[in-house]
């Protein structure tokens, strides 16, 4: 095990995340708590504006929770600190993009770990699966997201059989946006880093928001909490200088300078 199963990278704007706790990347409490710790400082630090999350080697991104340090006494319920499981999935106000690069096997929490991403990119020889049924416990993150994510019975059937499911059927599913060679992924999902990182991130965070605090809403009641800026982060944009920005760009016919203020 290594000592330190995070390595984090910043490359302008973007905030680059590996998991490299070898042999399988398999998170347990002390991994899972550094990973909030990691996640928190992207949340937190305006000069960064996207997270890309992958694994080390290209065999395992993460098989999700470490069974073996659960055997020595890592209680299931344990303390799994900011974030909850992965420090991803539960954290408070995150409102940048997150993309996973998912570059081999992703099942149980590594499974619910990607789906917390808004951008999943994927190598080609990846494999997926929920095996928690196999070893008598519940995917409980993907029970609640994936029947919202895919048809019903398609979900149900994974969660149910716990069997695994490539690429091809991930991305006819619509869990995945693109499917890669592994020796272009993290080309590809750096591509797609640089293209979020040059956008608006004031307009980002409203839209995370927006998508986040709407899911369980009416359509009209959530319209309505748009148009009256309830939304922190809308009535932040509307008051920005990139607004501002936005709209000078467009009349002078060049690109917008983004400040995030």
């Amino acid at each position: 095990m290594t000592d330190h199963p995070i390595r984090t990278a910043r490359r302008g704007h973007v905030f680059e995340v590996t998991l490299d706790r070898p042999k399988a990347n398999a998170i347990d409490l002390a991994t899972s708590r550094a990973m909030g710790q990691v996640f928190t400082e992207f949340r937190d630090d305006p000069e960064l504006r996207v997270a890309l999350v992958t694994g080390a080697g290209t065999k395992f991104f993460c098989p999700g929770w470490d069974l073996k340090a659960a055997a020595d006494g890592d209680a299931v319920d344990g303390d799994y600190g900011l974030g909850g499981f992965g420090g991803l999935q539960e954290l408070r106000g995150l409102n940048k993009p997150v993309i996973a690069a998912v570059n081999g096997i992703a099942c149980g929490g590594g499974l619910e770990l990607a789906l917390s991403a808004d951008i999943i990119l994927a190598a080609e020889h990846a494999t997926f699966a929920l095996p928690e049924i196999r070893s008598g416990t519940v995917a409980d993150a993907a029970s609640i997201k994936l029947p919202k994510r895919i048809p019903y019975h398609i979900a149900m059937e994974m969660l149910l059989t716990g069997r695994w499911f490539d690429v091809e059927e991930a991305a006819r599913w619509g869990l995945i946006n693109q499917i890669h060679p592994a020796t272009e992924l993290m080309e590809k999902a750096r591509e797609m880093a640089d293209l979020l990182a040059s956008g608006p991130p004031l307009v980002y965070a409203a839209i995370k928001e927006i998508v986040r605090e709407a899911e369980d809403m009416k359509f009209n009641d959530a319209l309505n909490r748009i148009t009256k800026s309830q939304f922190a982060t809308v009535e932040a944009l509307y008051r920005s200088d990139d607004q501002r920005e936005g709209a000078r760009a467009f009349a002078e016919k060049r690109d917008p300078v983004w400040r995030g203020k």
